[in-house]
């Protein structure tokens, strides 16, 4: 016997999986989960957050389960205020001209050679 599994997309409403047509993705830094599918009707991908009595169900159904990490950059300290739309405009004019990336890397060669002499 194949297990049906009964999921709802946005585009066309409820749509009937199979097992392998469903994967469940969990975040392994704090236990958050969700279930993706590909309609069987549209083709849309569609991603749903779950509650961890529904990801116990599926999986204990069967269906694969994949886990990820939260970048570690998300536990950094971060100096100074956030940046704003005007400090993206000056980037964005800064790339524009001409010799930018050179100058950028020249200021990181210096950096780091300062910092081998310290």
């Amino acid at each position: 016997m194949m297990t049906t599994i009964r999921a709802s997309c946005p585009e066309c409403g409820d749509v009937e999986l199979t097992v392998s047509q469903v994967r469940v993705v969990v975040c392994s830094n704090d236990s958050r989960g969700s279930y993706v599918f590909g309609c069987p009707l549209c083709g849309r991908s569609v991603s749903k957050a779950a509650q961890p009595r529904v990801i116990d169900v599926l999986v204990a159904s069967g269906v694969t389960v994949a886990f990820w990490h939260m970048p570690a950059e998300l536990d950094e300290s971060h100096n100074g205020p956030p940046i704003c739309h005007d400090d993206l405009l000056a980037f964005h004019f800064d790339l524009e001209q001409g010799g930018f990336m050179a100058e950028l890397t020249r200021a990181r060669s210096e950096l780091l050679g300062s910092r081998s002499g310290e």
